[in-house]
């Protein structure tokens, strides 16, 4: 794959100047942009990055990672705290997710947006109350596996790290989870899918297609 070398701050520039030209597919007054990757890709860093781009440009956004809509840990944990297919299958609540973030932005919804659900830390109702997202603006969902459950995305960006890189940049006490990104890899093909396509390997110089 061919891939143009660039700075995250023109990254999100650029993406940002893409969403203040696209329309909804299904016609609403929202937008919904996936920032999928792995943990160690800080795929949310980039969501705020473009998030203040939007900002600056005059659109109201709203970021929302999936870290803060886990399942309780009675059910996530059910077979083990390293339980492979759990965590690809069964950590987050994809329910939630559509109730609480996709449903309101439906076109005729009301706006409102959960924020997030549970606290991942202390796996407690984080309580927090619903944010009102006004027509024209832009939801930036990060997180990984985003690309797997058929959520309704107006743009998906994939933020990709060589299986070298993954593993480097992966936190010792998680690295159990890497054979869940080597079967997303496989299932999904992320790289194809997505929309914008942005190598992470190293973390100062980003490349990208899109």
């Amino acid at each position: 794959m061919r891939l143009e070398a660039i700075t995250w701050d023109r990254l999100g520039d650029l993406l940002s100047e893409r969403l203040l030209e696209l329309r909804a597919a299904d016609g609403g007054p929202w937008l919904r942009v996936a920032f999928d990757g792995a943990p160690a890709a800080r795929p949310g860093d980039l969501a705020e990055r473009v998030a203040e781009a939007l900002r600056v440009r005059g659109r109201p956004s709203l970021v929302v990672g999936t870290d803060g809509f886990w399942r309780p840990a009675s059910l996530r944990l059910e077979h083990g705290h390293r339980d492979v297919d759990s965590y690809y299958e069964g950590w987050y609540d994809t329910g939630a997710l559509w109730r609480e973030v996709f449903g309101p932005l439906e076109p005729g919804g009301s706006g409102r947006v959960l924020p997030d659900l549970r606290d991942p830390v202390t796996d407690r109702s984080t309580r927090s109350g619903y944010v009102e997202l006004p027509p024209g603006g832009v939801l930036l969902l990060h997180g990984p596996f985003l690309l797997r459950h058929w959520f309704p995305f107006d743009l998906s960006v994939h933020l990709l790290l060589s299986p070298g890189a993954l593993r480097r940049r992966t936190p010792e006490q998680e690295q159990w989870t890497l054979p869940a990104f080597e079967r997303y890899e496989r299932e999904t093909d992320p790289a194809e899918t997505a929309d914008v396509l942005i190598r992470a390997d190293d973390p100062r110089r980003p490349a990208w297609r899109g």
